[in-house]
């Protein structure tokens, strides 16, 4: 077929008549003239045949167009409901909402720049009860945008009534950084109850607490006649009134005469004597808040300026640091970063100085006010070098105390770079020990061969699988003398891995893998001393806590020396993983901490505000 006539065009010559000379169009496409038309029976009395009567308003229709186009109204129209046999129905829904339901009914369009914000929530309402799901989500995206404090109140009202989560989630963001504005708006005032109180949960719902309980207080004179004295204890029981000084509880609430005495000495009594209070925090989820963009800075330590510059690349024995000296038995005041106000936190990234092999211990605690620290990872059993990611249950943190209590090269503790975050994107925890299910042998995660020859440092490590030959993109050792040791870049809690042996041949390994995480008492994860094997090998074991991994050759069909290409940890081999994504994965995880990982307004209970290990306490 030529491409004359692939477009449709036939030429039958140069004294064709125009009858003749004729253009077959294959698809015809009138569809806005289709719509033009269609838009013009809205609310018209022409072929009408049923009217709804909306605020005394009369508004003719179409059964067939209402019906074809949604399944409420084809249930309603044809469904044998007594609708179906009236030529009039009268519905209760709000009238410029409706009409603008029908406009969109009949023509696919809706102007909502044209509307007023209010005829906006009734029409996302009708959306929602009548199942037009597309625009119920075009309205719920375009509501996104708009989002300013005179609506933000209305509109979070309108989805969490609707049942919009995303929607939900935006209005609370945008409320929780705009917290103190917010309580002083006229339109708090019209926040609904089930809203106000699922704000005042709200750990990220960040302002002073003397301000929110005003702005509550005046709430609920403003509610007085819709409420009932349960509602208010609801509402005023959310107050935390432990975060108010003893002067603003006896100045504020007291005269205020909302709260009960005995509920008033009950939280003179908590402040006084809970060292762990239910912090409020500022919530900027997935961006670092440790950088001077938040006022943050390094308040204790030498070298200061360095460790939140943000320069993780020149970095030297002399330079681009932030260190501390480790005292006797490892005691040190340690480094100390300032946030530039209480945030939420779940999650902190630590570069150690790695210019050679030395490993460090540390732990990490985290503080509102200096006087009680919480510690949040403790790595002081544990070597751990280069770069370090950190998750913890969700915390409210003004303070980051950052403490060395090792190194295997001198008595200094150096950082090079520190960032923290709120992240919903965590990894479990088991028993405080990060549960991976990504390759963590990897020089990007701080993993290194400590042992074992090759001509390229590292290829073990390198992720590439295909660029190996006789001469290199491998790491060996001379069978009965050396070993292959890998040093991960902190303790995992690990279950499998998998290694691919040199294979550009027909010669077959034997060899067995060890585990351990202080180099000096090994458990064996894998004995195939017995089996000539070859290429790809995958190991599944009983999940444990891994610093190093020894892989020891010993027999090659072909000579005296033991080659692997590449190592991971855990395995990424696709059927092993598929398998562990059906029956879930190996090793029982910390429900507990996996959860309040991320989820920050979830209430941090006592016990794991108090599950610090035996160095917390205060300065």
């Amino acid at each position: 077929m030529s491409s004359q006539t692939m477009s449709g065009t036939h030429h039958t010559g140069s004294g064709s008549n125009a009858a003749s000379c004729m253009t077959a169009t294959q698809e015809i496409e009138l569809t806005a003239r289709f719509a033009e038309q269609m838009a013009q029976l809205c609310m018209s009395q022409m072929y009408s045949d049923v009217t709804f009567i909306v605020d005394d308003m009369r508004l003719p229709a179409h059964r067939v167009i209402l019906a074809a186009r949604s399944a409420y109204f084809n249930a309603l129209l044809y469904g044998g409901m007594k609708e179906s046999q009236q030529n009039e129905i009268k519905l209760d829904v709000p009238l410029m909402a409706f009409k603008a339901l029908l406009r969109y009914i009949y023509s696919g369009c809706m102007s909502l720049s044209q509307m007023r914000e209010e005829h906006i929530l009734d029409t996302l309402g009708l959306a929602n009860q009548y199942g037009f799901d597309d625009l119920e989500k075009s309205i719920s995206d375009y509501l996104r945008q708009v989002l300013a404090l005179g609506n933000v109140c209305a509109i979070l009202d309108a989805a969490r009534l609707y049942g919009l989560d995303s929607l939900s989630t935006v209005c609370h963001l945008f409320v929780d950084r705009n917290a103190t504005e917010i309580l002083k708006h006229e339109t708090f005032f019209n926040l609904s109850l089930d809203s106000l109180v699922c704000l005042l949960q709200r750990d990220s719902f960040f302002a002073t607490e003397v301000n929110i309980f005003q702005a509550v207080f005046d709430w609920c004179r403003a509610n007085k006649e819709s409420l009932k004295n349960d509602d208010i204890s609801s509402v005023v029981g959310r107050v935390r009134f432990s975060l108010m000084s003893v002067d603003e509880l006896l100045t504020v609430v007291r005269p205020s005469g909302i709260l009960d005495p005995d509920r008033l000495l009950d939280a003179i009594a908590e402040k006084i004597s809970c060292t762990q209070l239910p912090y409020r925090g500022a919530l900027w989820p997935e961006e670092n808040v440790a950088t001077a963009k938040f006022n943050s800075h390094t308040i204790i330590g030498e070298m200061r300026s360095a460790l939140l510059d943000g320069d993780t690349v020149s970095y030297d024995l002399e330079k681009g640091y932030t260190r501390h000296s480790i005292g006797e038995n490892g005691e040190a005041h340690g480094i100390v970063v300032e946030l530039g106000t209480v945030f939420i936190i779940n999650h902190i990234k630590m570069l150690l100085w790695d210019r050679d092999n030395r490993s460090y211990n540390y732990y990490i605690e985290v503080s509102v006010n200096q006087r009680n620290w919480v510690r949040v990872v403790d790595n002081t059993k544990y070597v751990c070098r280069s770069w370090q990611q950190l998750y913890f249950p969700a915390q409210a943190v003004r303070y980051i105390r950052l403490v060395g209590t090792y190194n295997t090269m001198n008595k200094v503790f150096h950082v090079v770079a520190l960032e923290a975050m709120f992240t919903e994107s965590t990894v479990p925890l088991v028993e405080g020990i990060l549960a991976p299910t990504d390759n963590v042998a990897t020089v990007e995660c701080g993993a290194f061969v400590k042992e074992g020859v090759s001509r390229t440092r590292n290829v073990l490590l390198n992720r590439v699988v295909q660029n190996y030959d006789w001469d290199s993109g491998y790491t060996c050792h001379q069978i009965g003398t050396g070993v292959i040791l890998v040093q991960l870049g902190q303790p995992f809690w690990i279950s499998s891995l998998r290694l691919l042996l040199w294979d550009r041949d027909n010669r077959s390994y034997s060899f067995f893998i060890e585990a351990s995480t202080d180099m000096k008492h090994w458990e064996l994860i894998a004995d195939k001393r017995r089996e000539p094997l070859q290429s790809w090998q995958h190991f599944s074991f009983t999940p444990m806590v891994i610093v190093y991994i020894r892989i020891v050759g010993t027999a090659n069909t072909a000579n005296e020396m033991f080659h692997c290409v590449h190592f991971e940890c855990p395995s990424q081999d696709p059927d092993f993983i598929k398998t562990e994504r059906q029956n879930g994965t190996g090793g029982k995880l910390d429900d507990t901490e996996r959860t309040d990982t991320a989820d920050p307004n979830q209430q941090i209970s006592a016990n794991d505000r108090n599950s610090a290990t035996e160095g917390d306490g205060s300065d």
